[in-house]
Formats: structure tokens, C-alpha cells, sequence
């Protein structure tokens, strides 16, 4: 059974004419499924159009899960996924750029044992400013967490539920959902999929969300890098700072010790004994770090 995932906020523009496409391509498929809207706390008219829709098409094959208020993406795709029963999931934007003639090709993927499918958007229709952070992002994350992805942010994806044993979705961990699948062993691929240009309703994606996505990209950085190797993380901060606050108090020595110079008047003092102060704090939080993974390894262990 394929379970098909959407999360909406204010696209009831769009949601008619998606729903449509996607029964269609689902009962051409001949397999059973289930589509899940999952409404984020939308303020037009979303809900109401899903629902003439719904009378339209005559499908009972899906379910509309309503958000009081706005909680996010991360938590929208949660909520879907708490409330779906099929073997294979399929995550879908609403904004119709996401092309549904495009999902067969993921469902022979996974007929072909594949445990995860990503999109990959060719002839991407976004803003400048979209296609610069989605690259940078790529680039970053191929380069120092070696991922196998082209386009880890493109929402169109699929995969089989037992991929979702080792992942928590919260906050905006979504974003990283693919790197996990990955870095669990799971087998994974990409194909290209169409990206239509949005037509109704605007981008949910703003300046605002390129600085949280850069934020999350750290956050993957550090969990998949360093999650049971803090000391690794710290350390490395911490005795950088500590050395060069050392070589700086090491030079003001010679220099009082050798030449007589004041150390009252030397400001760059201050900065060493600072410097020495921080990079064992930090050291000292890497340890801690790893105090709490012992711990927390020890008790599974048990």
C-alpha cells in the first residue's frame, strides 16, 4: 500500500487540482493507497476545497488531519505519517511543482529494493535565491558529510516505513531525513523528477528560511559527524583556542622575563588569559559530551 503525504498551509488554489492527478496516477498504478493532506494550520479556504474535491472524485482513499495553528513542515510530515498505514510513503509539496505523473517512477524504484528514493528537480523553476542556497547546501554536505544526494531538498521523495525505526522527526530535522536513511545503511538512490513552476499561492520559502537552513545544515553536520564523538567536535574548537591563547601568554613571558617589558601596559595579556579560559571550556564540554553518550550507551546496554 502507498501512502502519499501532503502538507498545505494556504494553498487552496492548488489542492483541487492536485488531488485529481494523484487519484488518477494512483488507480493506474493498481495498487492500493492512501492520500494524507495534512492541513497546517491554513487560514483561506484550503479545507473547503478538499472537501468539494473529495465529493468530485468519489475517493475514499484519503484523510485530512487539520493543525490548529501553524507547527512547521517537520511536524506536518509527522503528523501524516502518524496517521498512514501503508508500507511505502511518499512525501509530496501542495504547491504543484511537484509533478504526480512522476510517482510511478519511484514505486518501480522501490519494487527494485530500494529502501529510499530522492528527487532530484530538473529544469528547477525557483527564485535565484532558492537555486543558490539549495546548491551551496549540496555542496556542503557533499563535501564534508559525503552525502550521496544531489538535491536533499527536494521534497518529492519515497520510501519504505521500516527506514523510519531510526529516525525522530522534530523541528526541522526532516531536512536531514535523507543523510539518516543513509548513514543507518539503508539502500538508497535518486531520480530526476519535473519541477513545474508555481502557478497559485506563494512560496513558503522567504529570506528568513535560508538562514535556518543554513542552521540546519550545521545541525546535521554536528549529529551525523560527531553525535557519539563530541570530544572530537570540542576538542578540536577548544585546543585551537587554547593554543593560540598559550603561544600568546608564552610571548608576553619571554618578553617580560628576556626584556623587561611591563605587562601592565600590555593589553594582549588579557586576551591570552582569556583565550586559555575559553578553549578549556569548551575542551571541558566535549568531555561532558562524552560522559553523556557513555552514559546513555551504558543504560541501552542494560
Amino acid at each position: 500500500m502507498i501512502s502519499v503525504i501532503i502538507p498545505f498551509y494556504n494553498e487552496s488554489e492548488n489542492l483541487a487540482t492536485l488531488i485529481k492527478h494523484l487519484i488518477k496516477v494512483n488507480n493506474e498504478l493498481n495498487r492500493e493507497y492512501e492520500i494524507i493532506l495534512v492541513n497546517d494550520g491554513s487560514t483561506d479556504n484550503s479545507k473547503v476545497k478538499i472537501q468539494k474535491s473529495k465529493l468530485q472524485v468519489k475517493s475514499q482513499n484519503f484523510k485530512i488531519i487539520d493543525h490548529k495553528k501553524r507547527l512547521g513542515k517537520g511536524l506536518a510530515l509527522k503528523t501524516g505519517i502518524e496517521n498512514s498505514i501503508g508500507e511505502n510513503i511518499v512525501f509530496m509539496d501542495a504547491d504543484l511543482q511537484d509533478d504526480p505523473r512522476d510517482l510511478p517512477k519511484f514505486i518501480e524504484k522501490i519494487d527494485q529494493s530500494y529502501d529510499f528514493i530522492n528527487g532530484i528537480r530538473i529544469k528547477r523553476q525557483d527564485n535565484l535565491l532558492v537555486k543558490l542556497y539549495s546548491n551551496l547546501a549540496s555542496y556542503f554536505l557533499k563535501t564534508f558529510l559525503h552525502s550521496p544526494y544531489t538535491d536533499i531538498n527536494c521534497g518529492f521523495k519515497a520510501f519504505k516505513r521500516e527506514v523510519l525505526s531510526d529516525f525522530v522527526f522534530y523541528g526541522n530535522s526532516f531536512r536531514f531525513f535523507p543523510l539518516a536513511v543513509y548513514y543507518n545503511g539503508y539502500r538508497v538512490t535518486e531520480i530526476e523528477v519535473r519541477n513545474n513552476p508555481r502557478h497559485f499561492g506563494k512560496t513558503k520559502f522567504g529570506k528568513g528560511k535560508i538562514f535556518t537552513g543554513i542552521l540546519d545544515t550545521l545541525t546535521a553536520y554536528f549529529l551525523y559527524k560527531f553525535s557519539e564523538r563530541p570530544l572530537h567536535f570540542f576538542g578540536s574548537i577548544g585546543g585551537v583556542i587554547f593554543l593560540i591563547g598559550f603561544l600568546v601568554s608564552l610571548y608576553l613571558t619571554i618578553e617580560r622575563l628576556f626584556f623587561g617589558i611591563l605587562l601592565v601596559t600590555r593589553p594582549l595579556l588579557w586576551l591570552g588569559i582569556f583565550l586559555i579560559i575559553i578553549g578549556i571550556q569548551i575542551v571541558m564540554t566535549g568531555i561532558i559530551g562524552e560522559l553523556i553518550v557513555f552514559l546513555d550507551k551504558k543504560s541501552n546496554h542494560k
